[in-house]
């Protein structure tokens, strides 16, 4: 478990002070996969590195599995900070290695033998698999490859945690989905705690069991995914689960809009045609959006219908009873 309690981080510049963090209270529990999701700025590459006290927070504590990283003197930490290994969008491989030597590389530096080495890091490529790579030179391959090579490479000593630093977000979309895919496959095959920092919410929607909004250095919202994406709070939850809402608000023109949100238990049936048919009511689709999570289907759709009062009513309660969320944007 890895528990964040009271973080902050100032950072002083010749002319002031910058608050990277501020007062960040969160829980990841064991085996789970776990997103911080926020724009550029907000903070999340900061947090991370705090976890693994590759920064030092200016306040607040990390305790991994009991232990108060931050308490730890140099060798404990280094002992402890194997337990948590990184992957970034940057890769950084070392080029003039072949790919079995790079995930080796982490092993013969903690004194493994050779012959072990590589045996951990054939079992390893074949994992993530490049099993047929291990003679090549990272300008070879791809970089959903390459990126593959470090995630082999992150896992080489066994670590507990596994940290992923917009990872994928130098990769095509394709290649994203099938590096994500990997990580719950990780995930869930070795019961490794993974955290995702990302500014990509289709990212959160595809692995994350849970996920923490940051904004301005701060958490603004935390919560299961699904809760979420479903019913955000904030302001900037609302923004980055329902970002074309605010245009469709303004192409719409006359007349008002009635958000529908589909949270995995939504009816079906043709909703719209149903209400023409039995309500009266016309609607027009300004915009829709939905996502499968974890089998079941999530998103959202605003509908137009005429500006009066009693037809919104209606229109509410009539969705409201099909056991559907519905309301007024």
């Amino acid at each position: 478990m890895i528990e964040i309690k009271n973080l902050s981080k100032t950072f002083s510049t010749p002319d002031n002070k910058v608050e990277a963090l501020k007062n960040i209270n969160l829980t990841v529990n064991d085996g789970e996969i776990y997103g911080i999701i926020g724009m550029s700025g907000a903070g999340k590459s900061t947090l991370v590195r705090c976890i693994n006290m590759l920064e030092r927070p200016t306040s607040g504590t990390v305790i991994v599995d009991g232990a108060d990283l931050g308490a730890l003197g140099e060798k404990q930490l280094r002992a402890e900070r194997s337990k948590i290994t990184m992957i970034f969008q940057g890769i950084n491989l070392l080029m003039q290695r072949t790919c079995i030597a790079n995930v080796c590389f982490p092993l013969r530096l903690a004194g493994v033998k050779s012959a072990d080495a590589k045996k951990r890091a054939e079992e390893l490529l074949e994992i993530v698999g490049l099993p047929d790579k291990a003679k090549n030179y990272p300008a070879q391959l791809s970089g959903g490859q390459q990126q593959r090579v470090a995630i082999a490479r992150a896992l080489a000593t066994d670590p507990k945690v596994l940290l992923c630093d917009e990872a994928t977000s130098a990769l095509d979309p394709n290649t994203t989905g099938q590096i994500l895919d990997l990580i719950a496959d990780i995930n869930k095959r070795l019961g490794i705690t993974v955290i995702v920092i990302t500014h990509q919410m289709s990212v959160v929607e595809k692995i994350c069991h849970r996920v923490a909004i940051m904004d301005n250095g701060e958490v603004v919202e935390e919560g299961p995914v699904t809760e979420i994406f479903t019913h955000p709070s904030s302001e900037v939850a609302k923004r980055l689960v329902f970002p074309d809402t605010a245009e469709t608000a303004q192409i719409s023109g006359s007349g008002r809009m009635i958000r529908i949100i589909f949270d995995g238990t939504s009816s079906s049936d043709p909703l719209i045609a149903q209400m023409a048919l039995l309500e009266g009511i016309a609607a027009s689709v300004c915009y829709a959006s939905t996502k499968s999570i974890s089998g079941k289907v999530y998103g959202n759709m605003i509908l137009g219908v005429p500006d009066d009062d009693d037809t919104v009513r209606r229109a509410l309660d009539f969705l409201r009873g099909q056991n559907v969320s519905a309301e007024e944007v």
